[in-house]
């Protein structure tokens, strides 16, 4: 995507400052090709712009492609209702899971295609933010996309933004840091992907103390 090439510095330069933003496992991409899917904890906003900001600049991994809910969920969201779900949201490179379908193909189609055409997708697989800042139960549907795309998932751990306001921000007194962990490869005969998912939120939860 275009904006997130553009935007990349400033996001690196406002990470670094505001958040003294501290990078760890990007070795663990180094033989990554191109169409992977980033598996992230999920504890604030700022959590979808913090990972293609901690990528080396021009990432081959780059654009990268988001799932989000309709944008109806968002009505009800005060001012926020006015970019998420709407076009920024898509000039993001965010593009809505079908819910209530009970059928994970249809539901993540679009982003089946977005794999297949060798991009990269981040999922947040608890399915919304924590409301407490512990990890959450992972839902099956990123497990159905590493099964039938043949895809690995990276699991990545954020910390430092759990509750983060505007004032605690801007006076730099949060330390944020993200990890990128080893990719898993799922057992492709698992057919329980409610199940798998749970061993990606394993090995996300790892991160957490390294």
């Amino acid at each position: 995507m275009v904006l997130q090439t553009l935007i990349w510095i400033p996001t690196r330069l406002f990470f670094l400052f505001f958040g003294h933003l501290e990078i760890r496992g990007l070795e663990n991409l180094h033989n990554l090709k191109r169409g992977v899917i980033f598996a992230v904890n999920h504890t604030g906003e700022l959590d979808a712009v913090i990972v293609p900001a901690s990528l080396p600049f021009l990432s081959r991994l780059m654009p990268m492609f988001y799932t989000s809910r309709e944008r109806s969920f968002y009505k009800n969201c005060g001012w926020r209702k006015i970019f998420y779900g709407g076009l920024l949201f898509k000039l993001w490179g965010a593009h809505p899971v079908k819910v209530g379908l009970m059928n994970y193909e249809l539901s993540l189609q679009t982003h089946i295609e977005i794999i297949n055409h060798h991009n990269t997708v981040l999922i947040f697989p608890e399915g919304g933010t924590t409301k407490d800042g512990n990890l959450k139960k992972g839902k099956g549907g990123i497990a159905y996309l590493s099964h039938i795309t043949n895809t690995p998932i990276v699991p990545i751990y954020i910390s430092g933004v759990f509750k983060l306001g505007i004032k605690e921000w801007f006076s730099r007194r949060r330390r944020v840091k993200i990890t990128f962990g080893k990719p898993v490869i799922l057992d492709s005969t698992h057919d329980d992907f409610l199940d798998a998912s749970q061993i990606v939120m394993a090995k996300i939860a790892e991160l957490k103390s390294s």
